[in-house]
């Protein structure tokens, strides 16, 4: 894989993203995609479209009283030359010209914006394609196992970019939303998917460099008791985290080779390892028009993957001593009728049992594990926030003291 990009054989080529394009040809583009059924129609969902019904008509009914106002009183001051008539004629004049402007702004606001959007869908695909991947404007519900994935209503990736070589690499930016009313809040996140070679144990890296102001920014927490502690610098940057009895596995998949591209090029990015899936999540957007995001990402990823074959070989040897216990029957009487069974038909075959059978081969397909993790080590055992325990008793108990009427005797 070239250092600058992710399909093999393409130089990082980030010129469509500045490039002058033409308006004909991002509206036929945007045209293209809403007949492939690949966006939303101009007019939006119906809840969209009922809302700028609304606004319509309420800038016609205001904008209409006081047009009506402003003739009437005109035609009375042009008809009898009084100066209440004119000076109402001009009072009247000031909102229907705020009126007018606020429409006139809002219509090119909107002219504008769509036409922004469609430039950049069009730029994002050329970018694509120059530098071999596929562009796709939106991704509803995206089925992917990442922690950020599973949360929330109204999930959804948007300006998806993937590249299939030389293994697949997903960049997008995500929302999800969570609360409802006024507690509603919608939660933005960049993120790169590559998948690996086979299921790897549920591995978190919390990178330290973009915590908040009470700890991690990830939407979930983990047991301390999982918490591993790596050599070198690895723990200034990092905290990682694996399922317990998984230590060994940790520190076979992450050598100090790999745990050095992880602090060189992804220290500010958090990291999961969950099936056969590497996540790097941000909470700003990844797909953008600026190039030296896309000159960052691409150099993360290309740093990564010529590290990651190496995790292909790893295997979970509790799989293979759970398919060797399910293989073999430690009941003794089924071990007496195999044992009949097999000198029955050696007798009989004309083979004497001892000289011409080997019972000290190895049987087929316990030779190594087979990939795949065992239940234990998929997913790593979560915790809930101190932050939103200490929230919720203080939500309960200043609901209990203003029902009962306790706050009144505070305030007096």
């Amino acid at each position: 894989m070239s250092s600058a990009g992710v399909a093999a054989s393409v130089p990082f080529d980030a010129r469509p993203l500045v490039e002058p394009v033409d308006r004909a040809a991002t509206r036929e583009f945007a045209r293209r995609l809403r007949a492939e059924g690949r966006i939303p129609s101009a007019l939006g969902s119906p809840a969209s479209v009922v809302a700028m019904v609304i606004v319509i008509v309420v800038f016609c009914a205001f904008g209409g009283v006081f047009v009506s106002l402003f003739l009437t009183f005109l035609a009375t001051a042009i008809s009898d030359g009084g100066e209440g008539a004119w000076f109402g004629a001009l009072v009247m004049i000031v909102p229907s010209l705020i009126i007018g402007i606020i429409a006139a702004m809002v219509l090119v606001g909107a002219v504008r914006g769509t036409a922004g959007q469609a430039a950049r869908w069009y730029r994002l695909d050329r970018f694509a394609r120059a530098n071999g991947m596929a562009y796709l404007p939106r991704l509803d519900q995206p089925a992917l196992p990442g922690m950020i994935f599973g949360i929330g209503g109204s999930r959804t990736a948007t300006d998806v970019v993937r590249g299939e070589q030389p293994r697949f690499v997903e960049f997008a930016n995500y929302r999800y939303t969570t609360g409802s009313g006024k507690n509603r809040t919608t939660h933005v996140w960049g993120y790169v998917a590559v998948k690996l070679d086979v299921p790897l144990p549920n591995i978190v890296l919390d990178a330290k460099g973009n915590d908040a102001l009470f700890g991690s920014n990830l939407p979930a927490l983990f047991d301390a008791d999982q918490r591993l502690s790596l050599e070198g610098d690895f723990d200034r940057h990092f905290s990682l985290y694996c399922p317990e009895g998984y230590e060994r596995d940790a520190l076979y998949l992450f050598t100090p080779d790999i745990m050095a591209r992880f602090i060189d090029n992804a220290a500010a990015l958090d990291v999961e390892i969950v099936d056969d899936w590497l996540f790097l999540y941000a909470k700003r957007d990844f797909s953008t028009l600026d190039p030296a995001t896309w000159a960052w990402l691409f150099s993360v990823v290309a740093a990564l993957l010529d590290k990651l074959g190496q995790w292909g070989r790893w295997r979970d040897e509790r799989l293979a001593q759970a398919r060797a216990t399910d293989a073999v029957d430690p009941s003794p009487a089924a071990g007496l009728d195999t044992a009949a069974a097999a000198g029955a038909q050696g007798a009989a075959s004309g083979v004497v049992a001892g000289r011409d059978a080997v019972p000290f081969a190895a049987p087929a397909g316990l030779l190594r594990p087979p990939p795949g993790v065992a239940p234990q080590g998929r997913r790593l055992t979560r915790r809930v926030s101190w932050v939103s325990i200490v929230a919720m008793i203080a939500i309960i108990l200043w609901w209990i003291v203003s029902q009962t009427g306790m706050l009144e005797l505070f305030l007096r």
